[in-house]
Protein backbone atom coordinates (compact mmCIF):
# COMPACT_ATOMS: atom_id res chain seq x y z
CA UNK A 1 0.00 0.00 0.00
CA UNK A 2 3.03 2.44 0.59
CA UNK A 3 4.54 2.14 -3.11
CA UNK A 4 0.88 2.82 -4.78
CA UNK A 5 1.11 6.26 -1.61
CA UNK A 6 4.30 7.09 -3.48
CA UNK A 7 3.70 6.56 -6.67
CA UNK A 8 0.85 8.81 -6.68
CA UNK A 9 2.26 11.35 -4.84
CA UNK A 10 4.59 12.96 -7.60
CA UNK A 11 1.86 12.68 -10.42
CA UNK A 12 -0.53 13.97 -7.56
CA UNK A 13 1.91 17.22 -6.49
CA UNK A 14 2.23 17.93 -10.81
CA UNK A 15 -1.67 18.03 -10.68
CA UNK A 16 -1.78 20.35 -7.66
CA UNK A 17 1.02 22.45 -9.67
CA UNK A 18 -0.70 22.87 -13.15
CA UNK A 19 -3.80 23.93 -11.07
CA UNK A 20 -1.83 26.63 -9.51
CA UNK A 21 -0.41 27.87 -12.82
CA UNK A 22 -3.98 27.95 -14.51
CA UNK A 23 -5.19 29.61 -11.48
CA UNK A 24 -2.54 32.35 -10.89
CA UNK A 25 -2.79 32.71 -14.68
CA UNK A 26 -6.68 33.32 -14.30
CA UNK A 27 -5.81 35.69 -12.16
CA UNK A 28 -3.71 37.68 -14.40
CA UNK A 29 -6.01 37.65 -17.26
CA UNK A 30 -8.72 39.14 -15.15
CA UNK A 31 -6.66 41.25 -13.41
CA UNK A 32 -4.77 42.69 -17.12
CA UNK A 33 -8.90 43.12 -18.46
CA UNK A 34 -9.65 45.27 -15.53
CA UNK A 35 -6.63 47.32 -15.24
CA UNK A 36 -7.00 48.24 -19.08
CA UNK A 37 -11.42 48.14 -19.50
CA UNK A 38 -10.53 51.01 -16.62
CA UNK A 39 -7.61 52.61 -18.67
CA UNK A 40 -9.28 52.44 -22.17
CA UNK A 41 -12.96 52.16 -22.29
CA UNK A 42 -14.27 55.84 -22.14
CA UNK A 43 -18.11 54.91 -23.55
CA UNK A 44 -18.64 51.15 -24.17
CA UNK A 45 -20.72 51.18 -27.38
CA UNK A 46 -21.30 48.17 -30.41
CA UNK A 47 -18.18 48.65 -31.60
CA UNK A 48 -14.49 49.53 -30.59
CA UNK A 49 -13.20 52.35 -32.09
CA UNK A 50 -9.22 52.69 -33.38
CA UNK A 51 -8.01 54.60 -30.41
CA UNK A 52 -9.73 52.25 -27.59
CA UNK A 53 -8.29 49.39 -29.70
CA UNK A 54 -4.78 50.61 -29.82
CA UNK A 55 -5.30 51.66 -26.04
CA UNK A 56 -6.26 48.26 -25.45
CA UNK A 57 -3.38 46.42 -27.31
CA UNK A 58 -0.62 48.72 -25.46
CA UNK A 59 -2.03 48.39 -22.02
CA UNK A 60 -2.67 44.55 -22.86
CA UNK A 61 1.13 44.50 -24.43
CA UNK A 62 2.36 46.80 -21.16
CA UNK A 63 1.15 44.48 -18.75
CA UNK A 64 2.64 40.92 -20.10
CA UNK A 65 5.76 42.62 -20.06
CA UNK A 66 5.88 43.85 -16.64
CA UNK A 67 4.50 40.98 -15.02
CA UNK A 68 7.23 38.99 -17.49
CA UNK A 69 9.97 41.73 -15.49
CA UNK A 70 8.48 41.19 -12.21
CA UNK A 71 8.59 37.18 -12.72
CA UNK A 72 12.40 37.73 -13.32
CA UNK A 73 12.94 39.55 -10.91
CA UNK A 74 11.69 37.41 -8.26
CA UNK A 75 13.47 34.52 -10.07
CA UNK A 76 16.71 36.12 -9.84
CA UNK A 77 16.16 37.53 -6.20
CA UNK A 78 14.67 33.68 -5.07
CA UNK A 79 18.60 32.44 -6.31
CA UNK A 80 20.38 35.07 -4.98
CA UNK A 81 19.04 34.45 -1.49
CA UNK A 82 19.32 30.61 -1.89
CA UNK A 83 23.42 31.15 -2.65
CA UNK A 84 23.10 33.43 0.03
CA UNK A 85 21.69 31.16 2.38
CA UNK A 86 24.11 27.92 1.30
CA UNK A 87 26.50 30.25 1.77
CA UNK A 88 25.68 31.38 5.23
CA UNK A 89 25.27 27.92 5.98
CA UNK A 90 28.58 26.75 5.25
Amino acid sequence: MDNQGAKADPQLQQFIEVESQKQRFQQLVHQMTEVCWEKCMDKPGPKLDSRAEVCFVNCVERFIDTSQFILNRLEQTQRSKGSFSETMDD
